[in-house]
């Protein structure tokens, strides 16, 4: 009897072992499944997009009159009448001063000093009484029309400077405004002390806005690429040591199926303001992740939160308002 109740408790607890083993074995089963469903990762991206992407040197430069020219008197004497003032434009031989030449017991006509070209007077240096004599400049006459910009470029870059080349220039007094110039001059030789070229340029169209003194923020273009397609740096990651890009495939069916990645090999070009030209592997309109990619593998769920900075979300719920 003892025995058949001994056998009978051995059996239950048996039983009651495997049903655990097989709830428990369950639970895991169902555990591991979610945790496959739950592998969806947040990322943002942009749209690769076709454009021109310039490589340039920058540089500080100082404007000035394309033809500025010092005036000087015909005669040693005293500064008896200034007619002009700074800032007045005159013409090539009009009188903007006189030098009276007399001396004690010696008594002249006022000599008269001539604008040697027409332009505008950007600096007065004597006043009245003032005793003067030929090498001394009275004015300094500066066509205003016509302005360059000068620069003076370190001896490792001359090699990337040319006639004709193009730039960008920019002014602390018009933030945000750009003016198109050109190259139309380059010094044959250095400075020997600096070890620089000075190069001259020219600003297309002339611009009244920009006045001879400024200083200006010279962008050089040294390398331009055209319809080139273009990709934020951030969206590269390196596999290996080979660069890649992971590309969306967007779900279009309707359905809960989230978006997925595909892992495409690159091949980079050129890099400028952390944009970097893709010459093969992507096309223009393709879908890339720019920002959660570390972690992602080839076929991997993705749930987009922005492209291109605008929130996806918001932008579908903007759509089901408009229908």
């Amino acid at each position: 009897m003892k025995k058949s109740v001994i056998n009978s408790t051995a059996l239950f607890a048996c039983a009651f072992f495997a049903l655990s083993t097989m709830s428990c074995s369950g639970k895991d089963g169902k555990k591991t499944a979610e945790t496959e469903q739950e592998n969806v990762y947040a990322v943002n991206a942009s749209i690769a997009r076709e454009g021109n992407l310039d490589d340039y040197l920058e540089f500080g430069g100082d404007v000035s009159s394309l033809n500025a020219v010092d005036v000087y008197p015909d005669v040693a004497g005293k500064i008896s009448r200034i007619v002009v003032s700074v800032g007045d434009y005159v013409r090539k031989n009009q009188v903007i001063a006189y030098v009276d030449a007399s001396r004690p017991g010696m008594n002249y006509a006022a000599n008269p000093v001539k604008a040697p070209i027409s332009g505008t007077v950007t600096s007065i240096g004597p006043t009245l009484g003032t005793m003067v004599s030929q090498s001394y400049s009275i004015a300094k006459i500066s066509d205003t029309d016509e302005l360059q910009v000068k620069i003076n470029v370190a001896e490792r870059f001359i090699s990337r400077i040319e006639n004709g080349q193009g730039a960008v220039v920019s002014f602390d007094a018009y933030p945000g405004v750009e003016f198109n110039a050109k190259v139309f001059e380059v010094s044959p030789v250095l400075d020997t002390t600096s070890r620089t070229m000075l190069v001259k340029l020219k600003v297309t169209p002339s611009d009244p806005r920009i006045r001879a003194g400024m200083f200006a923020k010279v962008r050089l273009i040294t390398e331009s690429i055209k319809n080139a397609v273009v990709l934020s740096s951030d969206a590269i990651i390196r596999r290996d040591g080979k660069p890649y890009v992971f590309t969306v495939t967007r779900n279009t069916a309707g359905s809960d199926e989230k978006d997925s990645v595909s892992m495409v090999s690159v091949s980079e070009g050129l890099t400028v303001d952390n944009k970097t030209e893709i010459r093969e592997g992507l096309k223009e309109g393709d879908i890339v992740v720019v920002k959660g990619q570390s972690l992602l593998t080839d076929g991997a769920k993705v749930k987009i939160l922005s492209i291109d900075g605008k929130n996806v979300e918001s932008e579908k719920k903007a759509d089901e308002i408009k229908e």
